[in-house]
């Protein structure tokens, strides 16, 4: 925590606190803890952490959390409700207890808290964001519990490409044991697979045709013949927390001409941006690249063609830092990086592929090993 400890010292603060529920990645980072009711967590310089929870949860707190862990009764502030205090102030002032002089909080830190906490001590806005940079740099341990999700997406992809492949076409419409194969059936299939094996799919993209030219257009209603479809999915392990991220683009049948070129196009644009890809690159330098490398092909980065960043870091959110986007900095050993450039056009159609791994000193340890088949 020694990012944390130097952001507290720069900004004058004696501690940091964080407000949230494991949903707040923030929070589940800094505790491990995984709860769904909201916690309080304080860290002063120097000092191990410390996380406020109701005492049901204590028992359990210990076991999981990382952080040292009180209850709020411990922690004064059952004492402050007993005294007449709303829930917000009486939160507000149990951490200026904890804490001790100025607070620095994250960005996302409850309005209600904090105007709550400044009638205490001054509170200090953390916009450099210390925790999310902490989190952009993967341990071996995170690295490995991303790799385990990687392989569970492929899994589920597998399962839903093999529908797709073994569908058969009637007027144009994919059909599979008499019935209209779907977005919804393949989405959900994928989703069952998931669970089945501990992690969990949410708002997974499977969309086809004009769809495709959205790039987040979840896609819905019958699959077509001869059209693009575009596997979005970026599932989460329900312990741990970390995710995948990965994109697939196949056609049952056979592509228009254009389709096809932008498939060749973007595999190849991915293909350019690994090779560039290591410690000490710029995310910034390599989205321009990309820009440069479509420009080359004949296609733009506007309002259509490329219409998206490069990547994107990958943890305990699915879009975290860092990025590889027009405002992306320098890469560094340990960051865990998605590579998708894609291309979209109303009226013909989209393509995106998406490879993750872990930037290293001298390249890219891709952890996706799902092959790329435009048709199938």
């Amino acid at each position: 925590m020694n990012g944390l400890d130097s952001a507290i010292r720069e900004r004058g603060a004696a501690a940091y606190a964080a407000y949230g529920s494991s949903i707040d990645a923030n929070v589940r980072y800094l505790t491990r803890f995984r709860t769904t009711d909201p916690v309080v967590y304080v860290q002063k310089p120097g000092e191990r952490g410390m996380i406020v929870v109701p005492q049901m949860e204590h028992e359990r707190a210990v076991r999981e959390s990382t952080a040292a862990v009180v209850t709020r009764a411990h922690a004064g502030y059952l004492d402050y409700i007993k005294a007449g205090e709303p829930r917000w102030r009486a939160t507000a002032h149990m951490l200026a207890d904890l804490a001790g002089g100025p607070v620095l909080v994250p960005a996302n830190f409850p309005l209600a808290l904090a105007r709550e906490l400044e009638s205490f001590q001054p509170v200090v806005l953390d916009e450099r964001g210390a925790v999310e940079a902490m989190r952009a740099v993967k341990t071996p341990e995170e690295i490995e519990r991303i790799r385990s999700v990687q392989r569970a997406t492929e899994g589920a992809i597998e399962r839903g490409i093999a529908l797709i492949r073994s569908s058969v076409p009637k007027g144009g419409v994919l059909y599979r044991d008499g019935a209209p194969l779907t977005s919804e059936t393949v989405r959900a299939e994928m989703h069952a697979y998931l669970l089945a094996h501990g992690y969990r799919g949410v708002d997974t993209i499977v969309s086809c045709g004009p769809d495709t030219a959205l790039p987040h257009s979840p896609g819905v209603g019958p699959l077509r013949e001869n059209e693009p479809i575009v596997i979005d999915i970026y599932p989460q392990d329900e312990l741990t927390g970390y995710h995948a991220d990965m994109t697939r683009t196949v056609v049952k049948g056979e592509p228009s001409p254009a389709i096809r070129e932008m498939y060749e196009a973007v595999r190849d644009a991915k293909s350019h941006a690994v090779s560039m890809l290591r410690a000490g690159a710029v995310g910034a330098d390599l989205y321009r690249a990309t820009v440069e490398f479509f420009r080359d092909r004949g296609y733009e980065s506007n309002t259509q063609g490329f219409t998206h960043s490069l990547g994107h870091g990958v943890g305990l959110e699915v879009h975290e830092e860092p990025s590889l986007g027009p405002q992306g900095g320098e890469l560094v050993p340990g960051n865990v990086v998605t590579i998708e450039p894609g291309l979209y056009y109303p009226g013909t159609g989209g393509v995106r592929l998406e490879d993750m791994g872990a930037v290293t000193e001298t390249g890219f340890d891709r952890f996706t090993q799902y092959r790329e088949e435009l048709t199938l």
